[in-house]
């Protein structure tokens, strides 16, 4: 007997689970908890990522209707300022992933139940895989671009499935083929941003602008500007444990900073920064030609190498956008809803159909009003894992019963009412809410939630974690502990010390 089967032997804390759990549809593999072990993710890599996903059409949008009421010097304070704060919340989610190694669909299992999870869950999932299917429309349109300046061949529906293929193929290789994507583009798209910016502010000055100076003739307060660059993160903010459970992280310390650190830099420095400077490109654009984006300015007037430059850092931006911020997010709610049946690659595939079939090149004409329907939903969503997390059952989690059909998270038949209720009411409020959709929902999910929890169902609903005085037990990173797996002898959780290569599993993610 190896030092793993030994250790697994001696259940600790009773939280053993029979091979029974082998048979729950609430298992599968992709959606177990990630070994510290299988955690690839460094410091400069999970930068990348975040560079990566950043360079997207959106947020040039966004730098252009701030130089409409302000000058650019100002929207770029605002928006860095509304990116950390986003940032700061954004880390308290990820913490989800690095100290238990869950994915946000799992752990929605505890705020909503092991039966309620699939109603925010897959509304997320089907979000992502939207999100996928507009990237891919204008990483499709790029390499069009490319191909008929070449070689007069003009086929966007075309290389819209080939781009498709290739992004679910890469997504299906696991995380490891995200991040050395990442790797790849996030230097290339620096790289070009930089020369984008150049190439607007000559254009710019030849025709007496300063971009720096230049403010266009509408109003706008800059309370709305802060708010919408707040609620343009939602989706991350929520899911963001589906890419931290792969990070490297920090054992044996009851230091939130220390243990977080990687999340630290990546999201307080570069999310900060490059949402920050892609926007500034997007006002250039707006003020040098009167078009928020920079693609088409740039095309209308570039020609040969500048040209199929340009358009590669397009493809380049799409791709890594949609490898971790949408794919794999949509992938996981599905295989959460449909396990032990769909597997991780069968869910790729399957995002990847629902996102095409969502007909994105018509979404574009409504981008923000596309923007604003579900960041409604998913900012409450966001409150109420703060609230369940930090302030219900202050980080400790009793993970195996997360994939136990009959444990405490059934609550009433699978459905945790307090966590559905509290969705449903403070993402209607923030529906009808305005500027304001992200605050309000965000602020009346932590409320609600935390008011129906103590008030109905905690007094009903026994919960492990809680009973127990908040025991260290419930923990993992923090103590150098992982939740571990096997069909024949259920959950364990078990030191990083004990754990062999044996055990190590699923490592295509």
């Amino acid at each position: 007997m190896n030092n793993v089967e030994a250790a697994v032997s001696q259940p600790e804390g009773g939280m053993d689970r029979t091979s029974r759990a082998s048979r729950s549809h609430l298992l599968e593999e992709s959606i177990l908890p990630v070994l510290n072990s299988q955690r690839t993710i460094g410091t400069l890599g999970f930068v990348w990522i975040w560079i990566g996903l950043a360079v997207i059409i959106a947020t040039f949008q966004l730098g252009a209707a701030g130089v409409e009421s302000l000058p650019l010097w100002q929207v770029v304070g605002i928006i860095l300022f509304a990116n950390v704060c986003l940032a700061l919340l954004m880390t308290l989610t990820a913490d989800i992933g690095t100290e238990h190694g869950l994915s946000f669909a799992v752990y929605l299992r505890a705020p909503f139940g092991t039966a309620g999870t699939h109603l925010p869950a897959i509304f997320r999932g089907i979000v992502a895989a939207i999100w996928f299917g507009i990237q891919t429309y204008l990483g499709a349109l790029a390499i069009n671009g490319i191909v008929e300046y070449l070689t007069g061949f003009s086929n966007w529906a075309f290389w819209y499935a080939a781009f498709a293929l290739v992004q679910v193929w890469n997504t299906a290789c696991g995380i490891k083929a995200v991040e050395k994507l990442a790797d790849i583009a996030a230097p290339a798209i620096i790289a070009i941003s930089i020369w984008m910016y150049y190439t607007l502010d000559v254009m710019a000055q030849t025709k007496g602008l300063n971009i720096w100076n230049w403010v266009g003739g509408k109003e706008a307060t800059v309370v709305t500007l802060f708010l919408a660059n707040m609620a343009f993160w939602s989706t991350l903010a929520i899911d963001i444990p589906n890419i931290t459970r792969f990070l490297k992280v920090d054992e044996n310390t009851r230091s939130f900073v220390k243990r977080n650190r990687r999340v630290f830099l990546a999201q307080l420095v570069a999310l900060p920064l490059t949402q920050t400077w892609v926007a500034v490109i997007g006002a250039a654009a707006f003020i040098a030609a009167g078009n928020w984006d920079p693609i088409t300015v740039i095309q209308s007037s570039a020609t040969g190498v500048s040209l199929i430059v340009l358009l590669v850092m397009v493809v380049l931006a799409q791709w890594s956008t949609n490898n971790a911020a949408n794919l794999i997010p949509a992938a996981l709610t599905f295989v959460n809803a449909g396990a032990p049946w769909i597997g991780y690659r069968t869910a790729v595939v399957l995002a990847g159909i629902i996102g095409t079939l969502s007909m994105p090149w018509l979404i574009l004409d409504n981008l923000f009003s596309f923007l604003f329907s579900y960041g409604s939903f998913l900012s409450a969503i966001g409150g109420i894992m703060v609230a369940d997390y930090f302030v219900i059952r202050r980080r400790r989690l009793n993970v195996p019963d997360l994939y136990e059909a009959r444990g405490q998270f059934r609550f009433v038949g699978g459905v945790n009412p307090a966590g559905v209720l509290a969705w449903l009411i403070g993402g209607g409020a923030a529906f009808y809410s305005g500027s304001w959709a992200f605050v309000v929902g965000l602020v009346l999910g932590f409320a609600l939630y935390l008011l129906l929890m103590w008030v109905w169902v905690l007094p009903r609903y026994k919960q492990a974690e809680i009973t127990s005085g908040y025991s260290d037990r419930y923990l993992a990173t923090t103590m150098g502990y992982n939740w571990c797996y096997t069909p024949e002898r259920g959950f364990q959780r078990l030191p990083t010390s004990k754990l062999g290569q044996d055990f190590d599993r699923r490592e295509d993610l």
